[in-house]
């Protein structure tokens, strides 16, 4: 056996550490403003469907079938999960759509953006809608408008 591993180890002087030069934490990390955090180029986006312009050509759901469907009621798509296809995938989703119904939003922008789509009325895709209910004037006993 060699002496030299039974032999005590070299005793480390710990003041080495002190001796090395200082780090400027203001430089240490600059922001860039492309930090996610900071809403930065890098920021996630979620995806939009403008469900009031959507025609239901079905290409997206096609295109990105883990990430858009076609809702069975009104027959327009939705995006059903953000995660679903990979950002180019869904890019090329967002390039068929005929009508640019689709887009790349924040995700603080989304409960805005359904609020406005609940308030509006859609009119089903592809299935006949019931019968409105007809307002007209009341007409004198004469037959004549007043």
């Amino acid at each position: 056996m060699s002496t030299d591993r039974l032999a005590e180890p070299r005793a480390i002087d710990p003041s080495i550490a002190f001796g090395a030069a200082a780090l400027d934490p203001r430089q240490e990390h600059q922001p860039t403003g492309m930090e996610p955090l900071l809403g930065g180029v890098l920021k996630d986006k979620a995806v939009w469907v403008d469900e009031s312009v959507c025609i239901g050509c079905r290409y997206c759901s096609h295109v990105c079938a883990s990430t858009f469907l076609i809702e069975p009621d009104y027959g327009r798509s939705r995006a059903i999960r953000q995660d679903g296809d990979s950002s180019e995938r869904i890019q090329e989703a967002i390039d068929t759509c005929p009508v640019d119904c689709i887009h790349w939003v924040d995700y603080e922008e989304l409960p805005g953006l359904q609020r406005r789509l609940a308030q509006r009325k859609l009119q089903p895709l592809g299935h006949p809608s019931p019968p409105s209910v007809r307002r007209n004037r009341p007409r004198s006993p004469g037959g004549q408008q007043p």
